[in-house]
């Protein structure tokens, strides 16, 4: 006997956590500046190094310094300066810069408009790092501007990748030409260019029937060393006599982290485990299995590649009140203008032609909520 739909129903937010908390810490080790940083003092700005203490007194340029240059043997000498580019070290003599825009040619030489100040538009050695300062402490999920920080201080960095994502629905009823009892596959599609506009390398699969046997040899696939990230399922979730995904999985030994949660559309949504690999089995229902897709896709690409989890979520304002009978918060399709959601008039989570027309989906909170405040998914 199934237990009720409706039992240890699992709220959204700890879903997401429990799928974020499956995947180990990001084993990323220390930083610390290898030298300082700046290594030298370098200028901030096009323009002229020189010496404050000449005031407004035209300079004769003796030379042009290219970051990447070295600061040269000469100093700046009284009367003189050095024309400088952005990241040129700053040549002995001179304390100051005055950026181009503030700089006039009289008669061949580089006239200041106003008075230079010391230490201007000069980025000072060790300003930013000390060399051997800890930078980044271990264990810090990967970003890209931590990416380009180890490659700074001349440690490795990991290679890109994209995390390859199967899409895969299932279903008897999915055929090409279907007759008035059956459908073609739409959620297939729809998933595998979601999957792909959220950053993964998606592949979308044949449709997979009803039966225990298929599904085996599906997840079958799925564990092998050249199998996908994570496999996207739709349909075969909720408590029907062909909903055969739970139990499958379970006798694989799948470590299922959750299974239901408190959410309208998309009640019967599972993740798992399975050799390594991730499976978001999502319902069937186009609407549903789009929203779980948006909301917990992201999260287990996140937790593979060792990378901070997005929020998805944006603040808006509901136009209009919106009726959510039952005590399941619902995502409501919407007209978005700016940060107003004009509610559609969907008629539940196999309305593909009113998640199609949204721009959003509002949270609506249990019971229904008023015209105000809200918070939104973009619909992409």
């Amino acid at each position: 006997m199934r237990p009720p739909l409706e039992a240890a129903l699992l709220s959204l937010e700890e879903a997401l956590r429990r799928l974020g908390a499956a995947f180990p810490p990001a084993a990323t080790g220390p930083v610390s500046a290898d030298r300082d940083d700046p290594a030298l003092d370098r200028s901030a700005m096009d323009g002229a190094a020189m010496r404050s203490a000449d005031g407004i007194a035209p300079r004769r340029v003796v030379a042009t310094l290219y970051a990447g240059d070295p600061p040269g043997p000469d100093p700046v000498l009284p009367g003189t300066c050095v024309r400088i580019m952005t990241g040129a070290c700053l040549p002995a003599g001179a304390d100051t810069v005055v950026p181009v825009e503030r700089l006039a040619l009289v008669d061949g030489q580089l006239v200041p408009m106003a008075a230079p100040q010391p230490g201007a538009c000069i980025r000072r050695r060790g300003e930013q790092a000390a060399a051997g300062a800890l930078l980044l402490p271990a264990g810090l999920p990967h970003t890209a501007a931590r990416t380009g920080l180890r490659a700074q201080v001349g440690l490795p960095v990991a290679p890109l990748r994209r995390l390859a994502v199967a899409v895969v629905p299932t279903g008897d009823e999915l055929v090409r030409d279907p007759l008035p009892h059956q459908i073609r596959d739409a959620n297939g599609p729809m998933l595998a260019a979601l999957a792909h506009a959220l950053g993964a390398q998606a592949r979308l699969l044949p449709p997979v029937a009803d039966a225990p046997s298929a599904l085996r040899a599906l997840l079958a696939d799925l564990t092998r060393a050249d199998g996908p990230d994570i496999l996207l399922t739709s349909g075969g979730v909720s408590a029907g006599d062909k909903d055969h995904l739970p139990r499958v999985l379970a006798e694989l030994g799948a470590q299922v982290l959750f299974h239901r949660i408190r959410l309208k559309p998309g009640m019967p949504m599972l993740a798992a485990l399975l050799g390594g690999k991730v499976v978001l089995g999502l319902p069937g229902n186009p609407t549903a299995s789009y929203l779980n897709t948006l909301l917990f896709l992201p999260v287990a690409m996140a937790g593979l590649l060792g990378t901070p989890a997005p929020d998805p979520w944006h603040s808006g304002v509901l136009a209009a009140a919106v009726a959510n009978p039952g005590d399941r918060p619902l995502l409501q399709p919407c007209r978005r203008r700016g940060d107003r959601l004009e509610p559609l008039d969907s008629k539940g989570s196999g309305d593909l032609v009113r998640l199609a027309q949204a721009d959003a989906c509002a949270w609506v909170e249990a019971g229904g909520q008023e015209a105000g405040p809200t918070r939104y998914l973009d619909v992409i």
